[in-house]
């Protein structure tokens, strides 16, 4: 969509350029001025008018080589050139001369006040009264609050042939439906009332970071063909109190004028926060928060302004702006699936250059669980890779190198392994792939490599979902934290040591153990009890505990068991196949990458 705005400049703008005109006028004009009033003669002249007694006053400058000098009634200036003569001085006194220090080259007194300093006045006086003015009528009259501090700053679209259409949005079919209703409503009212059917006064897009949720309300827009207000939840606050407020205000005044509307607010959760009763509390955006709730309830039924979200905290948020009647409907914008996610990459890809033999099913699996964001970023590391190796398009290689530098970042050409650490990260990578290939309901394993990584990984091992799963067993859960533990178990069994490479591993496991005590009830010791809450799970997930320090105590214990049970494990898998696990550690050690089919042929053979 193309965006309107007007060119705004600052006041102090104005200010310089009329300081600028004053400085110009009295520096250059008025000397110009009053150069002009004098009159130069040659030195005869001079002696002549002295001898004539016809000089006034008159002024020897030794320093410019001249003389300045009246006529007898002062009403004229003359200049000449000085030169070598004695009698000068008798000449002049003999004349009737009168010798000044200073004779008056500029206008008269009265018209140098006037313009020195009663010009300048009444020009800042107009013009302060001129932009006062101006910054009123913006702001809606003289009443408004520090003259424009009140205005919203809502950004305006309007139609564009290159708008954001539907189309371009894969991946959120659930979404896409749910606002294609409203687009509907805003072209045919009609049938709606017809039915008595009345659509949400607001509608709430939730979901994780990058999944498109504001992509999805500039489609709304592109869809709808009608004014689209866009503003963020934070050019809502504002230093002084009531400034918030008045910019609702003046939003919804805008967009009520332009029925049918849509207005928008991005990370609405920077005002809409649940209010407490704590000292100290941001009283600019409650008030913000009420006014906001006060506009909401004001729109009248089928009044044809509708109210866009987005947020990634809806658990923050207050609940007299969720509740119906406000945001009546609430969309979730989830991560992509894996049909999602390869509808994602089409779309994108259709920006770049491309080979035949790419594969976008089998670059999803191996992008699970990326978002939208994401995905497109893969697509532009793809395009980009192949550039650099100088190629005209991107092939099924670039896509995948493009996976593993959005994953682990780019390969560190000078990051150089001895030869015993080589063989360890070796030995530890294999260790992962074949514990999870021993394994059932593991994921298929699609790559390993030890070449080094920007993100500090010495090496990594890439398992691609065959499917999606949005179930998983506990048997499913206990076989990932072995995979996770197999690294460390092929160091203890190979080396007899161990490193800090399993640090990431650990965490992970640590994770999952946890998560299956405390929140899965999948624990014998503690059965069907949540003893975890999670909060923000958009933003991370962030956990906290919900029971007394000696049952801490008992999960802590409880995770350690677990752990050490599936690293029992995976050390028997990886001794019943010592054979192979020293075979393809070697075969990696020396080609550094090894595929998925590489890895089960040499596995199976």
């Amino acid at each position: 969509m193309n965006e309107v705005k007007k060119p705004k400049r600052p006041l102090i703008y104005y200010y310089v350029i009329v300081l600028l005109v004053l400085l110009v006028f009295n520096f250059l004009c008025m000397p110009l001025m009053a150069e002009r009033r004098i009159q130069e003669v040659d030195y005869n002249t001079f002696v002549s008018m002295a001898n004539a007694g016809e000089i006034g006053q008159v002024e020897l400058q030794q320093s410019e080589n001249r003389i300045l000098f009246t006529n007898s009634d002062g009403t004229a200036i003359y200049k000449t050139g000085m030169v070598d003569d004695p009698e000068l001085t008798q000449r002049l006194l003999d004349s009737g001369a009168k010798f000044s220090g200073e004779i008056i080259e500029q206008a008269s007194p009265f018209l140098t006040f006037l313009l020195s300093w009663v010009l300048p006045i009444l020009v800042f006086i107009w013009l302060g009264q001129y932009m006062s003015k101006k910054l009123m009528e913006k702001a809606g009259g003289p009443n408004s609050l520090a003259f424009g501090m009140g205005k919203s700053s809502a950004k305006v679209y309007v139609k564009s042939s290159e708008g954001i259409k539907f189309s371009d949005v894969a991946g959120e079919d659930e979404a896409k439906e749910a606002l294609a209703e409203v687009v509907d409503y805003l072209h045919n009212p009609g049938k709606y009332r017809e039915v008595g059917a009345a659509m949400p006064k607001g509608i709430l897009l939730v979901g994780p970071p990058g999944t498109g949720k504001t992509m999805l309300a500039k489609a709304v827009a592109g869809e709808a063909n009608v004014p689209f207000f866009s503003m963020s939840g934070s050019e809502f606050v504002e230093m002084f109190v009531g400034m918030g407020a008045a910019k609702v205000r003046d939003l919804f005044k805008q967009a009520k004028a332009k029925t049918p509307c849509i207005v928008f607010i991005d990370e609405i959760d920077a005002i809409g926060k649940k209010r407490d009763n704590q000292i100290g509390g941001n009283d600019e955006r409650e008030q913000t928060l009420n006014q906001l709730l006060t506009e909401m309830d004001g729109f009248e039924e089928n009044s044809g302004v509708m109210l866009l979200a987005a947020t990634n905290r809806p658990d923050s948020l207050d609940p007299a702006l969720t509740r119906p009647g406000r945001f009546d409907r609430r969309v979730p914008v989830e991560l992509p699936d894996l049909k999602g996610r390869e509808e994602i990459l089409k779309v994108h890809a259709r920006k770049i250059k491309y080979t035949d033999d790419v594969d976008f099913n089998k670059i999803a699996r191996m992008a699970s669980g990326a978002s939208g964001a994401e995905l497109a970023n893969i697509i532009n590391e793809a395009a980009l890779r192949a550039v650099r190796t100088g190629r005209g398009a991107a092939n099924e290689a670039d896509f995948e190198e493009s996976i593993e530098t959005v994953i682990a970042g780019y390969q560190k050409k000078n990051a150089i392994l001895t030869d015993a650490e080589k063989k360890v990260v070796a030995y530890h990578e294999v260790g992962h792939a074949l514990v999870a290939a021993k394994q059932t309901n593991s994921a298929p394993v699609q790559k390993i490599t030890i070449v080094p990584r920007t993100s500090g990984a010495l090496g990594y091992t890439m398992q691609v979902e065959e499917g999606n799963h949005y179930l998983m067993s506990r048997e499913e859960l206990e076989n990932r934290i072995a995979t996770f533990t197999g690294g460390r178990a092929a160091e203890e069994l190979v080396f007899g040591l161990v490193t800090t490479g399993a640090s990431n591993d650990i965490e992970q496991a640590t994770k999952i153990a946890r998560a299956m005590i405390t929140q899965y009830g999948m624990s014998d010791e503690f059965g069907m009890t949540a003893m975890e809450t999670v909060q923000n799970r958009y933003l991370g997930g962030d956990s906290s505990l919900s029971c007394s320090p000696e049952t801490q105590t008992a999960i802590d214990r409880a995770v350690s068991k677990l752990i050490e049970t599936q690293h029992a494990k995976a050390k028997k898998i990886l001794s019943d196949n010592r054979a192979k696990l020293d075979e393809i550690a070697g075969t990696l050690y020396e080609r550094e990458s090894i595929t998925g089919e590489e890895f089960m042929r040499i596995l199976n053979a």
